[in-house]
């Protein structure tokens, strides 16, 4: 009896307290599912919003036959890319939607054997992005054509197509670990670049009848004081220098006395001391070689421009010829971009169309469709990678003259300006 009249009294006081603190603790959470559903549908439901209002075109792009440049010129494109952020007002931002940048979408797709470089962008940066590809790639031709997924059914799986897909996540939290970069794919004895491409072109071109896959990267760019805020706390962290907590000593000791209420019935709360500035050391004597490299590949990482990216990958087939090795076979090409001492891309386990255990069709059937329509809005919803123009560039480039491959579309000559003196009638 006393155990239980000790419960009550427990549950009375903890109750008292949330009656009298309710008010302290309900507006943070109301106020973020409010501003969620809110710009989830001005932005997007909404005929007059900020979205609502794109108008897109898809661009071909047929590189040249043999190039002779890496992947740098790309990271030069990503980086003309980034003239188009803006600051959005407070009233843009709350009426209409524009919370974010205007986006960007590069796509590599393989058809039935055949590889293709798309770039889906918004009708009012066509022309920044056909000067951006000239610039870097005189001889490209660049084709205005139509959305390949609408040659497709609406609702896949059906009776005759099924598909496999998966979001991409990093391995590591910390965004500002970087992946491997062109500059590490070089071969040690002649110093001539592998290009990583090669993998990914090997499987596309290896498809068959009935056969698609897709990666795609929608890309949205970031403004430099918001894209280098986090890669400086991991710079701190890494050259061992105390870190300081996020919004002072008032929010800490706002944040400790949340959490101790509910241990102030149970026991003696326990607030933390905020961390203090230790000595520092020489890095020399600190760090390992191996932490001196992962510090410099950091360091050079922030100091390019970023975009937040969402990267997906769709294997679409007719089920009767359906091969799941050839989704193993692409994701393991992707590997070649992990560094396990810094960061790695893997399949996102809560987009992946699988089931598991109870009702597993259903539920992979529940998910294909659901990432086939994510697909076609270019949808960014979840985790997003962290990507520098020298990442993006290592992943999605136009393969170098050691490519040797017939599912590469090409120019087939060379092209160039017409002649000064050519009489015009």
């Amino acid at each position: 009896m006393t155990s239980s009249n000790n419960i009550l009294d427990i549950l009375s006081a903890f109750g008292n307290t949330f009656y009298s603190y309710w008010w302290l603790i309900f507006p943070v959470p109301l106020w973020y599912i409010f501003k969620i559903v809110w710009f989830e549908y001005v932005a997007f439901y909404s005929a007059d919003s900020w979205h609502g209002k794109y108008k897109w075109t898809m661009l071909e792009i047929i590189p040249p036959r043999d190039i002779e440049k890496g992947p740098k010129p790309m990271e030069i494109f990503y980086t003309g890319l980034t003239g188009v952020m803006t600051t959005h007002h407070t009233f843009g931002v709350w009426l209409s939607g524009a919370y974010r940048q205007d986006p960007f979408g590069v796509e590599l797709v393989g058809e039935e054997g055949k590889v293709h470089y798309y770039i889906r962008v918004l009708k009012k940066y066509r022309n920044l992005v056909e000067s951006q590809i000239y610039a870097q790639y005189p001889e490209a031709q660049i084709l205005e054509v139509e959305d390949y997924y609408n040659k497709f059914p609406k609702v896949i799986p059906n009776r005759d197509w099924d598909l496999w897909g998966t979001d991409f996540m990093f391995v590591k939290k910390d965004p500002y670990y970087p992946l491997k970069t062109y500059d590490q794919f070089e071969e040690s004895i002649t110093g001539e670049m592998i290009d990583p491409m090669a993998a990914l072109v090997e499987v596309l071109g290896a498809l068959g009848p009935g056969q698609h896959l897709w990666l795609q990267y929608v890309l949205v760019p970031i403004q430099e004081p918001e894209s280098i805020k986090g890669g400086v706390v991991l710079l701190d962290k890494l050259k061992g220098r105390a870190v300081a907590e996020s919004g002072g000593r008032l929010l800490h000791d706002f944040a400790d006395t949340i959490v101790n209420i509910p241990k102030a019935f149970f026991g003696t709360p326990e607030f933390k001391a905020l961390a203090t500035k230790k000595e520092e050391q020489p890095l020399d004597t600190r760090l390992s070689p191996i932490e001196r490299d992962i510090l410099k590949a950091v360091e050079e990482n922030l100091g390019k421009n970023f975009f937040k990216t969402k990267m997906r990958m769709i294997y679409l087939g007719k089920r009767n010829g359906f091969a799941k090795p050839y989704m193993s076979a692409f994701v393991g090409a992707l590997k070649q971009f992990n560094d396990l001492n810094m960061n790695q891309i893997k399949p996102e386990e809560i987009s992946k169309t699988y089931g598991k255990i109870f009702f597993a069709d259903r539920i992979a059937n529940f998910r294909k469709r659901k990432l086939w329509d994510r697909y076609r809005k270019r949808n960014m919803d979840g985790e997003n990678l962290m990507l520098s123009t020298k990442e993006l560039a290592t992943l999605f480039h136009f393969p170098n003259i050691t490519v040797k491959s017939h599912a590469i579309t090409q120019t087939t000559s060379k092209l160039g300006v017409a002649p000064p003196n050519l009489p015009v009638e």
